[in-house]
């Protein structure tokens, strides 16, 4: 079964853990420049949204990838960077509409979320369950499922 990310934004309380773990996981540092996951602050209502790669069926960054340097992974269906075949040239940053594709300038190559490898660190550092990890195709029944209990509407 392929999971993906769900991201309950109003659960979220902007502690930064989820990047604190990603950075570490991905990078082996605690610096979240350079975490795969990152927390948008909306300073005057006091609100934080974590974001990450959607992990696009039409990827337009793997198609701008002029070396072929970004490949779906069997297992997890995530859009993943070869280091070894990347050149640093940020096309794939470019064409990510979604701005979750970076340019790490540690190493000169891009960065984004791979889910780590089907045990996503954001999700389990995560400590009010604003970020889950979800069956794939339940992912739009489990957002349905959140707007309509803000809306009051039954599902």
């Amino acid at each position: 079964m392929l999971r993906a990310l769900a991201i309950a934004p109003e659960k979220c309380t902007g502690c930064l853990q989820c990047e604190m773990a990603c950075s570490f996981r991905s990078e082996g540092v605690y610096n979240p420049a350079r975490s795969r996951i990152k927390v948008f602050t909306f300073h005057e209502e006091g609100r934080f949204v974590p974001y990450s790669c959607t992990q696009c069926a039409d990827a337009w960054c793997v198609l701008a990838c002029p070396v072929a340097a970004i490949a779906i992974d069997p297992a997890t269906a995530a859009r993943t960077v070869d280091a070894n075949r990347c050149v640093g040239c940020r096309v794939c940053t470019m064409a990510c509409p979604f701005g979750t594709i970076n340019y790490n300038a540690t190493t000169g190559k891009a960065m984004k979320c791979d889910l780590c490898g089907g045990e996503p660190a954001c999700v389990a550092a995560c400590p009010t369950g604003a970020i889950v990890f979800v069956d794939a195709e339940a992912g739009g029944y489990w957002k349905m499922r959140a707007w309509a209990s803000r809306t009051g509407a039954a599902i």
